[in-house]
């Protein structure tokens, strides 16, 4: 298998740390849509990161839907059996999910279009829906702690710790640690793990 995007990317480093938990071995192909659009059109021709190309040359594509593909050859899933745990774990990936798109679209907002076009009422929309998401996974961390122990660790503990991370990276005045004192202890842990360590994001 081969992970086509680069590690910078929630996303793309979500579905790495994913495979790597699986025990999946896979070739990561670090390519930008962006300085590498040309390149990234040959493998998949609506150049989106992540892409995944199967052992049988299939090419697939949104992390969600590779991570799930992976499960299946693995024959292992991430997330929990039980109904109770599996709606909780659904909850905090859908959280961690939005807070990695609300990110992301600060980002573009601010880098991509140019400063005189910024619209100031979409921006501040946007990060008040990515501060709620925050706060709620901090609520839901202090009910049930995350798991950064690599043997337990669920698809919602590495969504979140990913997204987290990406947050701090892209937008470090936005939200400082000490205001989910829960979610930045917890990432620290989670970031010392092997199958991070092995997908550093930068």
């Amino acid at each position: 298998m081969q992970l086509i995007g680069m590690l910078d990317s929630p996303y793309v480093r979500r579905t790495a740390i994913s495979l790597r938990l699986l025990g999946l071995p896979f070739e990561h192909r670090p390519l930008s849509v962006f300085s590498d659009f040309d390149r990234f059109r040959e493998i998949n021709p609506v150049v989106k990161a992540p892409t995944l190309i199967c052992d049988d040359g299939t090419v697939l594509m949104d992390s969600s839907l590779i991570i799930d593909y992976a499960e299946g050859v693995s024959c292992r899933s991430l997330m929990p059996a039980a109904a109770s745990e599996r709606v909780r774990a659904l909850r905090l990936t859908g959280l961690a999910l939005v807070a990695c798109e609300k990110t992301v679209q600060i980002v573009y907002e601010q880098n991509l279009r140019p400063a005189g076009k910024q619209h100031q009422p979409w921006l501040d929309r946007i990060g008040s829906q990515l501060v709620a998401a925050w706060s709620a996974i901090e609520q839901e961390a202090a009910a049930t702690p995350l798991s950064a122990d690599a043997a337990l660790m669920a698809q919602a503990d590495l969504s979140v710790a990913v997204a987290w991370a990406f947050m701090q990276l892209m937008l470090p005045d936005l939200l400082a640690p000490d205001a989910c004192p829960l979610l930045a202890d917890f990432s620290l842990r989670a970031e010392r793990l092997p199958a991070f360590l092995a997908s550093p994001q930068r």
